[in-house]
């Protein structure tokens, strides 16, 4: 089993000092429309606090998508590669609409290993809405990484502990860089440089 040390903080939640025990691993899905510096600094982040960390570009039932679900995994693959982090991979079999599915998957895969589902701060308004989302919340942690921008809200957090949740709130910090703002207005500037050619070559973004 992990070892969470867990203490209250100004959420009436609970902050997590993550222990690198050998069967934990986190999973991240992604829409990756496109994948960022966020998603690299998130992934970079899970990989110093998980002995493993599983990724995967995913349909977001709430969003619309502006590349195909492969386009999407082809160019998290790129990021995933150039980041060249021991723990770190991309496992496509994972990818689902829905958390339920995710988590079964990882169950048959995975068998001995405790799960932490991952998401940013900015879903936690969604989550009391997921598909047999008790479900969810018996099978995985709920692994919250704060965004800049999108505070923890304590109503939020209660639902989730009223679901039965058993929350780590993450000691990360998320930079606001999002993929919703680089399909509005192709800032390269957002863009890791190892699929900014890629994007440019195939004109994904606006990107030229």
């Amino acid at each position: 089993m992990a070892n969470l040390q867990k203490d209250r903080n100004e959420h009436g939640s609970y902050t997590t000092s993550v222990n690198n025990v050998p069967n934990q691993i986190a999973l991240l899905g992604t829409s990756a429309d496109p994948p960022t510096f966020g998603h690299a600094a998130l992934l970079e982040g899970l990989c110093k606090l998980f002995p493993k960390v599983i990724t995967w570009a995913s349909n977001n039932p709430f969003k619309s998508h502006s590349s195909s679900l492969y386009q999407r995994y082809e160019l998290l693959s790129m990021l995933v590669n150039d980041l060249s982090i021991p723990n770190l991979e991309i496992n496509q079999s994972l990818s689902s609409r829905w958390a339920i599915t995710t988590l079964i998957q990882a169950e048959k895969l995975w068998p001995e290993s405790k799960l932490i589902f991952i998401i940013g701060s900015d879903l936690i308004t969604q989550v009391s809405t997921w598909n047999q989302i008790s479900q969810v919340l018996q099978k995985a942690h709920l692994g919250i990484a704060p965004r800049n921008g999108w505070p923890i809200n304590k109503i939020d957090l209660q639902k989730l502990k009223e679901l039965g949740g058993k929350i780590d709130i993450l000691p990360l910090e998320i930079p606001t860089t999002s993929s919703s703002s680089i399909r509005s207005m192709a800032r390269k500037s957002d863009i890791p440089q190892a699929i900014l050619p890629t994007l440019i070559q195939k004109n994904l973004y606006g990107m030229k």
